[in-house]
């Protein structure tokens, strides 16, 4: 992987920055195929089993049909961190992958509208980006 300063988009070769890549995670007691099924079961923690075995776009949909807790606000960015850091340190091929990011920007460039984790047309916090290379700052030490 040939060094960059900015990757702005988890596709192709940055696929697996996605939270939709293909990587098994352990989450608070629970394998889940994929980031985004381990983020979405947090929505409802009572049932993430629910949540384990479906594929990223699944988790999704049934993420925003389930009851949100009640402080979902205020941990979600905790939540990502500790399972952006699971993703990173159970999968060492990932590991390493991440790290030869060596210090590009990460940036989750979207056309889907998600200015909160990612960036659209310009626009957004980045705060998945902001994850992935706190967590890539934390692997290198």
């Amino acid at each position: 992987m040939k060094a960059q300063e900015k990757v702005e988009s988890f596709r192709g070769e940055h696929y697996f920055l996605s939270n939709f890549y293909p990587a098994t995670v352990v989450y608070d007691g629970v394998c889940y195929e994929n980031n985004e099924a381990a983020f979405q079961a947090q929505k409802q923690p009572e049932r993430a089993k629910e949540f384990a075995s479906l594929p990223p776009n699944e988790a999704k949909r049934l993420g925003r049909r389930v009851k949100l807790r009640p402080d979902w606000e205020s941990v979600k960015n905790d939540i990502m961190a500790d399972i952006i850091r699971a993703k990173f340190t159970q999968n060492e091929n990932l590991r390493k992958k991440l790290i030869e990011t060596n210090h590009a920007e990460l940036i989750e460039g979207n056309h889907w509208e998600d200015t909160y984790w990612g960036v659209c047309r310009g626009n957004g916090r980045n705060e998945l980006g902001q994850i992935l290379m706190k967590v890539r700052s934390e692997l290198h030490s």
